[in-house]
């Protein structure tokens, strides 16, 4: 057992914290104040090879590991928490067509994705089924030898700069196994948007997409009618560490600079950090980070290795956007009216992960697989 970076790995996250630091960093809250998606950010992301770490070689990506997915959504997570939502939407989304779409399909949309010529979204979210996403409503009538596609996603990450969508669409009756997924141009007359006014991660744009009869090509299908819901779920199971790890990255620099203050900080004479009720707190939640740190890896390393990884990604999931909105929390009192003050990220870096303690799955759901896997399912909720 080895819980050290291999030297590439470790090269790479040196690499990647001078970059977003440098590069990202600075950007932060004005993008919030903005709300809106700086253009530069997606092609600077794109020369790290950020959006294009899980497209092979052969289509202009990195072909990085799952390992490494999740190191880069630290590191960035650490400099412009936002920034990573172009590491976790490109990884799962490129991840789904790269097992699943035809190597022709492949050759024609991941480079643009790697480049950073075109920004992808995750469209399964719809106004009456978010958890229950296998229910979904929006249709794919047919239509000569392709489809046209009629209802609303909602709550799409990037939704309002999005070019491309992956769409989860109904072909057939019932549930999962009447679900196709489709690849489609989301700028279209038969397309329109609707910006979300947020509480938090307001630059990445999140959005409802109304679409009104898209035409959809045969060859705009992934895989076979009917196997969408599986394919997309499937790669599901990764990115919610990826996620985790974005998450644990925002907490981590909050953490780092709260030490840093209960050391500089002074009151009765000495540091603020003599105090227990000051450092016990940031002990403990440095404990706790470390443990969900170490699932969200495990979680990663299993999936590259073929090893089944849904029961760690479902802990990732729950508990690290969870333990990081409190640790955030923590730092933000231990810096008291300053960490109050709108100068300081603490408050941004809060409202920011708090999103993700919703989006991509639920903490409930992600116990009731837990629990599914530990007990079976006939013994469990």
């Amino acid at each position: 057992m080895d819980f050290r970076f291999d030297e590439y790995e470790e090269s790479y996250r040196q690499e990647l914290r001078r970059f977003a630091t440098r590069v990202l960093a600075p950007h932060y809250q004005a993008d919030d104040k903005a709300a809106r998606l700086r253009p530069a950010l997606v092609k600077e992301m794109a020369g790290m090879g950020l959006t294009g770490l899980r497209i092979p070689e052969r289509h202009g990506g990195e072909e990085a590991s799952a390992v490494v997915a999740g190191l880069a959504a630290e590191e960035v997570g650490r400099a412009d928490f936002n920034a990573t939502y172009l590491i976790i939407n490109t990884a799962l989304i490129s991840d789904v067509l790269v097992r699943n779409a035809t190597e022709a399909q492949q050759a024609q949309w991941l480079p643009p994705i790697a480049s950073g010529d075109v920004i992808p979204s995750l469209c399964v979210t719809e106004p009456g089924h978010g958890t229950d996403a296998a229910k979904l409503e929006l249709r794919a009538e047919p239509d000569g030898d392709g489809w046209r596609l009629t209802g609303e996603k909602t709550s799409i990450t990037l939704g309002m700069s999005a070019h491309t969508g992956l769409v989860l669409a109904r072909t057939g009756e019932g549930g999962a196994r009447g679900v196709s997924a489709f690849y489609v141009d989301l700028d279209d007359r038969y397309v329109t948007r609707s910006a979300f006014d947020d509480l938090g991660s307001r630059s990445i744009g999140r959005a409802s997409l109304h679409f009104d009869g898209l035409p959809v090509s045969r060859d705009r299908l992934i895989g076979d009618e009917g196997g969408g819901f599986v394919s997309v779920m499937q790669g599901f199971d990764y990115s919610r560490a990826i996620i985790g790890l974005a998450c644990l990255g925002a907490a981590q620099a909050s953490l780092d600079e709260a030490l840093q203050w209960a050391r500089d900080r002074e009151a009765f004479g000495q540091p603020i950090g003599k105090f227990q009720g000051v450092s016990f707190p940031l002990a403990a939640h440095a404990t706790y980070l470390r443990g969900a740190r170490h699932v969200c890896y495990e979680a990663l390393w299993r999936k590259d290795n073929g090893l089944d990884h849904s029961t760690e990604a479902a802990m990732a999931k729950f508990w690290a956007p969870k333990l990081s909105t409190e640790v955030i929390h923590q730092c933000l009192l231990t810096f008291g009216h300053l960490g109050y003050s709108a100068e300081s990220p603490l408050g941004q870096r809060l409202r920011d992960v708090i999103g993700l303690e919703i989006g991509d799955g639920t903490a409930q759901v992600s116990k009731l697989v837990i629990a599914r896997n530990l007990l079976g399912r006939t013994y469990a909720p």
